[in-house]
This record gives structure tokens, sequence and C-alpha cells, in this order.
């Protein structure tokens, strides 16, 4: 299986990571249903963090689910290429057409509690996100739009800004605040090239 080589190969950023990455392994080893919603215990889900060219800027949404502002991304629902499932949700919840990987490796990867919660009417029980996170790139000049059922809006952020602006401090303070200092690492090492 792919994605069971990929989590194999990916190299670990801090304990977070380490930890996170033992137990996908494990449930994939084990053969678990993950791929869909109907595994109401835990689920994959992608995100993006999607940075402009220069990696000056992130795209964020504002998330009417959690009222704060957010990454980008979604529930695999059934695809097993989570790279696409990044690119697919970036696109629906942003308006944004031309979105590219700056890299096809995975760029973080964590495990998310999720709180219950009601959508669409309907209770939806406490439950993990397997989640994998991918380094998106898209033009900050292209138009944005809302996903009006998701999200209220969508804007670039300066990568610190970003972080300010999630009003989720667990979420702020190890994966968003994770993610720009790989950011940053990832810019010198191009920028050294």
């Amino acid at each position: 299986m792919e994605l069971l080589r990929k989590i194999e190969q990916y190299r670990p950023w801090n304990e977070q990571e380490a930890r996170d990455r033992e137990a996908l392994l494990l449930r994939l080893r084990r053969g678990e249903a993950l791929f869909t919603r109907e595994n109401t215990q835990a689920h994959w889900t992608a995100s993006a963090w999607v940075t402009d060219p220069k990696r000056e800027q992130v795209l964020m949404a504002y998330h009417k689910l959690y009222d704060s502002w957010a990454w980008l991304g979604g529930h695999a629902d059934g695809e097993t290429d989570l790279l696409a499932v990044a690119i697919r949700e970036v696109r629906e919840e942003s308006g944004l057409e031309r979105v590219r990987p700056v890299t096809e490796e995975i760029y973080s990867l964590e495990i998310l509690s999720v709180s219950g919660h009601e959508k669409k009417g309907m209770y939806v029980p406490p439950h993990l996100h397997l989640n994998l996170t991918f380094l998106l790139e898209a033009d900050p000049a292209a138009p944005l739009r809302a996903k009006e059922d998701e999200n209220s809006a969508v804007a670039w952020f300066a990568p610190e800004e970003a972080v300010a602006a999630s009003t989720e401090p667990w979420i702020r303070e190890n994966i968003y605040a994770k993610l720009n200092a790989k950011l940053r690492d990832f810019k010198k090492k191009t920028e050294e090239q």
C-alpha cells in the first residue's frame, strides 16, 4: 500500500509527529477501514498549508463549525490519494482553480481529536481525524470565494498572523506554529539551492 510506504518513510519533525506516526502505522498495518466516515471512531482526512510562491503568505478559511480561522482540508470519503483530497478540498473551500503541490511528499502528520457536534442537523459523535498535511501553492492574486456551507471567509495571511488568527489554542500552538516553522526551514533550504 502506497500510503503505508509513505508514512513509513516520513521523518517526524517532533515528538507529536513521531508518536502520531506510530499510531497511524499501527492502524494501517491492522487493516482498519479508515477511508470513509462509516468508521465513526477514526478516519482519514487531508489538510493543506497553502502558501504563495514566495512563501510569505498562507491561506486560511473562517470555519463555521470551529468558529475560527483554520487551514483548509477535509475527509477522504473513500479516496485513497490523500494529496488529491487536499487539492480537492482547497479548490472547494477557497474557490481557487489553480492549486499545485510544492512537493508531493507528506508535509506534516497528526491525529486530531474532534468533539461531538451537530452537522446538517445530525449528531456526529467524538472521533479522530487521522490527518496528513500537504504543502500546496497558489497565486494570492487569484479570486477567492467562501464555501457557504462550511466557511464564511477565505483570506491570505502572513504566516505568523495566520497562527494568531486561530482561536483554537492547541491547534494554533502545536499544529499551525509547527507548519510555519517547517515553512521557514523549507524556504531557507530552497533559497540555499
